[in-house]
């Protein structure tokens, strides 16, 4: 009798680890999720800021010297948010 006690509680104790580890699995299942729909949209606009950054380099070709510093202007920025990108990417 004493066995069967000792057999139910070691059931009751891996029971309990299981549904602990049950649960740890789930919760890094969604936290992949997350992640990658981060990933993927932090991706989007990277490739969105790419592309401005081609129309910028475009737009040097402009001799106002006006226009060429508001493109300059423009170009810093997005270098900005592409390294604010990177940074999170890498994080």
């Amino acid at each position: 009798m004493e066995a069967l006690d000792k057999l139910s509680k070691k059931l009751d104790s891996l029971l309990k680890k299981y549904a602990a580890i049950e649960s740890e699995n789930k919760r890094l299942k969604e936290t992949i999720a997350t992640q990658i729909k981060t990933t993927e949209k932090l991706q989007k606009k990277l490739t969105s800021l790419e592309k401005d950054m081609v129309s910028v380099r475009l737009g040097n070709t402009v001799e106002n010297d006006e226009e060429r510093e508001n493109m300059r202007q423009q170009l810093d920025t997005v270098i900005g948010e592409i390294d604010k990108i990177l940074n999170t990417l890498n994080d």
